[in-house]
């Protein structure tokens, strides 16, 4: 009887906490949203036709929510390898350096493989995948070999790698036996750019409702699903786990911090890779080429929704969607009379709405620990 009272009442418990974060939730998001409607009002435009013109720039167009798929998929496995490493308590920030790295790689294979030696398309297109992901890797292992072997804090070793790997790409854009980039030159333009991957090596993209939806989609949903796994159901997910709560606890019980760190760090930057060559190939970015500000802040992006995701697979998944949307439907604004950048600022609020609940549930069960602490120490 007892049993089943206690049960109840932590069903009871368990329930209330819910219906508390999801009213918390609510409440920030549609702060956000009036905040924004005043904001958009205040600068002379309707807030309604706003919202039209993000919707139908985003989703119901023809052709626009196929769009916004091909930009949420690179987002998404950036924000993926993030969790990995965020799990592993290592604070990766340089997921847009290690993406173009890992564009570069791709575009070096296909400049290479696909446009000089002509091979069959999707042996290319692997090809131009594995090329990315092993460039993020690599690139991210730089920072592990310097956290774990001179103990270099990694947020700022993956942060200078950024701007080193902008100069890296830079330099294999001016040297034509790298990337062939010269693409234009002698012809008064300044762009530099690599030829565009061959059309018998792009991702498919097949046409449903009107929209072309790149396949991309099913390599992404599928990392998801594998990383979800992977640090919930397995065994290295556990250790990984027990790595970033407590490094001491961690070593105690046989976890080696640079095995399972490294191996954390190296997958973040490898899904940052994959997400370069998903963008080389997807065609969304760049038109197929690699050329300056090709990265577009996707790095930046996918870190910031592993941030507000707090580390979690099915969240990412569907902020990756919604950032998406707001970058895509931002192109409608002229229209209306708006600044484009004011999705910038929308974006900015409805982040920030999402991060206060877990902020003041964080405050809330610190002051209560506390609490009990210290009536402990009274009694």
């Amino acid at each position: 009887m007892m049993t089943r009272d206690r049960a109840e009442s932590s069903s009871n418990v368990s329930t209330t906490s819910w219906i508390e974060v999801v009213a918390l939730y609510v409440m920030s998001i549609t702060l956000a949203l009036m905040l924004s409607a005043l904001l958009v009002e205040a600068t002379g435009g309707s807030a309604g036709t706003v919202v039209e013109a993000l919707v139908s720039g985003s989703l119901t167009s023809p052709g626009r929510w196929g769009q916004t798929i091909g930009i949420a998929v690179p987002i998404l496995l950036v924000a993926l390898g993030t969790i990995v490493s965020t799990r592993g308590a290592l604070v990766n920030i340089g997921q847009e350096g290690q993406l173009l790295i890992g564009a570069g790689c791709g575009a070096y294979a296909s400049v290479h493989l696909g446009n000089h030696h002509q091979w069959p398309g999707g042996v290319v297109l692997v090809a131009i995948i594995a090329a990315g992901i092993a460039g993020g890797a690599l690139w991210a292992g730089i920072a592990a070999l310097l956290r774990y072997k001179r103990n270099v804090p990694e947020v700022l070793s993956t942060l200078l790698l950024v701007a080193i790997a902008s100069q890296v790409v830079a330099y294999a854009l001016r040297r034509e036996s790298l990337l062939l980039a010269p693409l234009g030159r002698g012809q008064g333009t300044q762009t530099q750019q690599t030829l565009a991957v061959p059309e018998s090596a792009r991702m498919p993209s097949p046409e449903i409702f009107g929209n072309e939806v790149s396949l991309s989609l099913v390599l992404a949903l599928l990392a998801a699903f594998m990383v979800a796994f992977a640090l919930a159901r397995t065994i290295w997910g556990f250790r990984l786990t027990v790595l970033g709560h407590n490094a001491r606890v961690a070593q105690r019980s046989g976890v080696a911090a640079a095995r399972y760190g490294g191996i954390a760090m190296v997958t973040s930057g490898a899904f940052a890779g994959l997400a370069g060559a998903v963008m080389l190939v997807g065609g969304d970015f760049g038109n197929y080429r690699l050329s300056a500000g090709f990265a577009a802040n996707i790095g930046w992006t996918g870190l910031l929704v592993a941030l507000v995701s707090r580390g979690r697979v099915l969240p990412a998944v569907l902020i990756a969607f919604i950032l998406a949307c707001l970058r895509t439907g931002s192109g409608f604004l002229a229209a209306t009379g708006v600044e484009r950048r004011i999705t910038d600022v929308v974006q900015a609020l409805l982040i920030l709405a999402l991060l206060i609940p877990p902020a003041l549930l964080y405050v809330r069960e610190r002051r209560r620990t506390e609490a009990a602490l210290d009536s402990r120490d009274l009694s």
